[in-house]
């Protein structure tokens, strides 16, 4: 059975001691200057995953982007730097040859996974009001970059401008988006997606410039069975920025199931040029 383009470009061989994997850079996710972010914040996810002495699901993962990554192979080390009785601590570090030959760090994270327990709860965050998925037209990204052509994305609001004039007026985007092809969700597939959502400088001056995620962060607040109960369906994606300033700006954005169980709420700051 051919695998999913997704999993064929996380695959990781064990390399060594435990944590310690080989993989490579995936055309098929390919973006402006390297791979799509959201691929290299699932790679972390899924080394730690897979990792035999792992401890409960993912809570927080926390990626920062030290240079973009090259095509060509590379090494991934994930690390349980402690182990409590309910919760664990990893680092994770990706490396790979830079165009010296030289090993270089390409990427840092940190993920707290943990067992999770029943416990009174509630969504905080309601859902936004909208249609359901079919009701929403697909945006076309065929002439666009690879990465952006391995989901299905139905646009709501705050759509990517199609004029560069300079005229945007906020920075809040709604989307229905999945893989393309539908892929079950899991933690890794949804590390992904936390990265979805196209630079919202882009959107508020509607100007193209130059952008650059530095730091992303993801809290996870859905299970691995209520994930399971997404299936392969449609989440409901919302982000907005707060401010942009000395070049950088920051991005807030939440993720719903269909059913509206709010699955992850993620940050990021972002590089921008004038």
């Amino acid at each position: 059975m051919n695998l999913h383009p997704l999993d064929a470009a996380l695959r990781l061989a064990p390399s060594g001691e435990p944590g310690s994997y080989t993989g490579a850079s995936s055309p098929a996710y390919w973006n402006m200057v390297g791979p799509f972010g959201g691929t290299t914040a699932a790679t972390a996810m899924h080394a730690v995953m897979q990792h035999p002495g792992r401890l409960g699901e993912p809570i927080a993962l926390t990626v920062n982007y030290a240079s973009a990554l090259l095509a060509g192979p590379f090494s991934v080390k994930a690390t349980p730097v402690r182990t409590n009785r309910s919760t664990q601590h990893w680092t994770v570090s990706l490396s790979q040859p830079d165009a010296a030959g030289v090993d270089s760090v390409a990427m840092t994270a940190s993920l707290v996974t943990a067992v999770r327990r029943q416990t009174w709860g509630v969504n905080d965050t309601p859902m936004p009001e909208a249609g359901p998925p079919d009701a929403a037209a697909r945006f076309d990204f065929s002439g666009g970059v690879e990465w952006i052509k391995r989901y299905e994305i139905r646009p709501l609001s705050g759509l990517i401008p199609r004029t560069w004039d300079g005229g945007g007026e906020d920075s809040l985007s709604r989307l229905w988006v999945r893989d393309d092809p539908p892929r079950p969700l899991d933690f890794v597939s949804l590390s992904a997606l936390s990265d979805i959502f196209f630079p919202r400088v882009w959107l508020r001056r509607a100007t193209h410039v130059p952008v650059g995620t530095v730091s992303m962060t993801v809290h996870f607040h859905a299970d691995g069975a209520q994930l399971a109960e997404c299936g392969d369906g449609f989440l409901l994606g919302q982000a907005r920025a707060q401010a942009f300033r000395n070049g950088f700006f920051d991005q807030t954005a939440q993720l719903w199931s269909e059913s509206g169980t709010l699955l992850v709420t993620t940050n990021q700051i972002v590089y921008y040029k004038e």
